[in-house]
């Protein structure tokens, strides 16, 4: 029988995307099933604005095998609940989206559905005070789930921020631990076999060849192999998500560690903050057509919470992703696969999901046409339903204040997006789509904080007597208020667990 197993496995870059596969395949495959090799040149920089997480990260630790406090200490990183979104739905309005649910489905019906009756009455104004996550975080307070019986306390979802830099050197002796191999230096060059177009090997400046039966592709935004060797194609989405650059500076830390992020909007993007252990990550994400850079800049650096820490930098991008992820012998990963803007945190996701999804479809040397294929559509709908949730954030707004957001109030969207707004505002209702991303309960944290009206809401609702409506509910807010007291603050659970 001929030997057809992939034994020689390529990455091409470094940087979290790089190390994330390295880590992965070295796990999951074993040093003796194929050997891993990956390539990265000290002179070539990170994008490094993925800092912050979403609570499937701590699958893919587990997936690793790594311990959650050695992680966070080795990448100064800090928790998160939620994100708060400043000034979006207007100017002087806040909301937060929280991990985990709001309150109990009771019924076989809802929790939102009972939260909006009442919230239609008046008697409901903020449905915050029904989500542990969201009331956690304005205390500033974090605790890992414990074993409370039927508290709320026994079910905490959360995720991380952290230094991506660290993340990345913390995988790559992970992964240099498991048998990856790194080779330093550049690729100016990539070589195609003649007879079927496949990747033969790349091309060093020292000119020595590196070969390989698969390629994975971690080359950042100029997509090395995907793009300017197989020539993948490339889906724009600018016309939906309009903003194409970032300026990125850290600052000093405060002595405040929020366990959320903050996405403050401006009059052309918005700006992340990220607090670590060490620092504090800040962006401003813009569009050119309606803001320079050096406006930007100047936002930015007006609304840091401490000195900054560097230079500014600047980062151009493009929303959308690559035709075909999956090319022959050459799958892409992470930013030389796409990118959406980090919104709402999916950056790191979207590669981890990459891997997954990689794997279930991994290949032997025939690479069968209907393998890559269904990664491909698969991964093309990962990135479309994400787009979609981030699109809802700029289009689904009463600020007028601005050209730019004008613009994205009054912009063509997706049908898929408008499907959903029309049964919101109908009766409250959101729902998660077969496999999508983003639950029933982000869907409607986002659509609720985003100053949709629903003209009703879930007439099943009324399954329940309104007197005892009131009295679940009020008993459902009072557990999350007491469990909310009773968690540390985030400070101090990190500095009792995993202080750098």
């Amino acid at each position: 029988m001929t030997d057809n197993r992939i034994r020689n496995i390529v990455i091409v870059g470094g940087g979290t995307a790089g190390w994330m596969a390295a880590a992965t395949l070295a796990r999951i495959l074993g040093r003796d099933y194929a050997s891993i090799t990956l390539i990265e040149s000290d002179d070539i920089g990170i994008i490094g604005v993925g800092e912050a997480t979403i609570p499937q990260m701590a699958t893919f630790n587990r997936m690793l095998g790594i311990d959650e406090n050695e992680f966070m200490r080795a990448t100064q990183g800090s928790f998160k609940l939620g994100i708060q979104f400043v000034n979006w739905g207007r100017q002087g309005h806040t909301y937060f989206h929280p991990f985990g649910k709001y309150g109990v489905d009771m019924q076989g019906v809802s929790f939102h559905a009972y939260f909006l009756r009442l919230h239609q009455l008046g008697e409901a104004p903020d449905v915050d005070l029904w989500s542990l996550q969201a009331m956690a975080a304005r205390s500033n307070k974090f605790m890992r789930a414990i074993d409370a019986g039927r508290s709320p306390l026994s079910d905490i979802a959360y995720a991380f921020h952290f230094d991506a830099g660290l993340y990345a050197r913390f995988l790559r002796s992970y992964a240099e631990a498991r048998g990856v191999v790194r080779c330093e230096g550049k690729i100016v060059d990539v070589k195609l076999r003649g007879e079927d177009g496949f990747v033969q090997s790349v091309v060093m400046e020292n000119g020595s060849e590196v070969e390989g039966d698969l390629f994975v592709d971690c080359s950042g935004f100029r997509g090395l192999i995907i793009e300017q060797a197989l020539q993948a194609g490339f889906t724009d989405w600018s016309q939906y998500l309009p903003c194409d650059r970032a300026i990125a500076v850290p600052c000093a830390s405060v002595e405040t560690w929020t366990p959320y992020t903050r996405s403050t909007a401006h009059k052309a993007g918005w700006q992340w903050r990220i607090p670590l252990q060490h620092r504090t990550g800040n962006g401003h994400v813009f569009c050119s057509e309606f803001m320079s850079d050096d406006e930007a800049t100047a936002i930015l650096l007006a609304n840091l919470d401490g000195a900054p820490l560097a230079e500014p930098r600047t980062v151009p991008f493009r929303t959308g992703h690559r035709n075909q992820f999956w090319v022959k012998n050459c799958v892409a990963m992470g930013l030389a696969g796409g990118f959406i803007e980090p919104l709402e945190s999916t950056a790191i996701w979207l590669i981890q999901s990459g891997l997954s999804r990689f794997l279930t479809m991994f290949p032997d040397k025939q690479f069968n046409q209907a393998d890559i294929d269904r990664y491909n559509r698969i991964m093309a709908t990962d990135y479309e339903e994400i787009r979609d949730f981030i699109i809802l954030h700029y289009h689904a707004t009463e600020r007028e204040d601005s050209p730019f957001w004008e613009h994205c109030r009054n912009m063509a969207i997706p049908e898929r997006l408008a499907e959903k707004m029309r049964v919101f505002r109908s009766h409250g209702r959101a729902f998660r789509e077969n496999e999508e991303l983003f639950n029933d309960t982000s869907w409607f944290a986002v659509m609720h904080g985003q100053l949709l009206q629903p003209q009703g809401f879930d007439p099943v609702a009324e399954v329940m007597s309104l007197e005892e409506t009131r009295s679940r509910l009020a008993h459902i807010r009072e557990a999350i208020a007491n469990s909310a007291d009773y968690m540390p603050s985030h400070r101090d659970f990190i500095r009792e667990n995993c202080a750098a």
